[in-house]
């Protein structure tokens, strides 16, 4: 049985794969998501930056979508698209 894939997963995952960390002089970690503005975290080690990294991610994604500001698309992802039954909503709300 094939694992069911979410496409807010493969987003992250994604979005991840891009991820640039760098040591920083005090050997801590910044990581940052170019492609994603905003998404940046610190981590005393790496594994740190890297789970900062993801919860930050995960957190700017809900909150632009709730606030409806407009997200890049990742690996071909477009989570800007709405789904075929609000389109359909809207377009009746406009007709009527």
């Amino acid at each position: 049985m094939a694992a069911t894939r979410y496409v807010l997963t493969e987003y992250v995952e994604k979005a991840l794969a891009q991820a640039v960390y760098d040591k920083l002089e005090d050997g801590t970690f910044a990581g940052r998501i170019p492609s994603c503005k905003g998404v940046i975290a610190f981590g005393h080690t790496l594994r740190e930056c890297e789970e900062q990294v993801r919860s930050t991610l995960e957190d700017w994604i809900l909150l632009g979508l709730k606030l409806g500001h407009p997200l890049p698309v990742v690996g071909g992802i477009d989570l800007n698209k709405q789904p075929a039954r609000i389109r359909a909503s809207r377009r009746s709300a406009a007709a009527g």
